[in-house]
């Protein structure tokens, strides 16, 4: 039996939904013979690989890199689920997007520093104007909210897809809870 290769990263976010994930415990073992975990933070995987059955993206668009990765993702994958009101909704990352990404980096390096000030300029992706929702920059196959999402959802959604199933998430999880 073919294994379903699933992938997980996350964005700007907190990885509470990762955690969330990590929470579905004892109940991963007993899948564990169906599913392969290609690409994630939870493993030691350095490049996402060809031929993903399945993609987690946690957390919001803010960066090049990010929107990179993203991309790259919904280019590799069968399916790409927004996990998270993060990457649902650009959630708490987009409170940002108040304010310019100058005003932002002048923020966070210089007013908030408590060494070296200044703003980094080698190494450290280019934000984009604002933090948005994964929808924002490719195409979705299904949305899971909550901060973080329950795990019983997200193990219920693994199991309706390793069935074949599209998940109907309806009353699974909500936002913000």
């Amino acid at each position: 039996m073919n294994k379903v290769r699933i992938a997980t990263t996350w964005l700007d976010g907190c990885s509470g939904c990762h955690m969330s994930f990590l929470d579905v415990d004892q109940r991963l073992v007993d899948i564990a013979d169906q599913i392969e975990i290609v690409y994630s933070p939870l493993v030691d995987a350095l490049a996402i690989p060809d031929d993903i059955d399945v993609a987690f993206i946690e957390g919001a668009v803010s960066s090049e890199d990010d929107a990179r990765k993203v991309r790259l993702l919904r280019e590799r994958s069968k399916l790409l689920i927004a996990l998270g009101d993060c990457a649902v909704t650009g959630n708490v990352s987009a409170m940002r997007n108040a304010f310019g990404v100058e005003e932002v980096l002048e923020r966070v390096y210089c007013a908030g520093a408590t060494g070296e000030d200044g703003v980094p300029t080698e190494d450290v992706p280019r934000l984009e104007p604002h933090a948005s929702p994964v929808h924002s920059y490719v195409k979705v196959d299904a949305f899971l909210p909550g901060c973080p999402p329950p795990s019983d959802a997200i193990l219920y959604m693994v199991t309706e897809l390793l069935a074949g199933h599209v998940p109907d998430m309806l009353g699974k999880s909500r936002f913000g809870a």
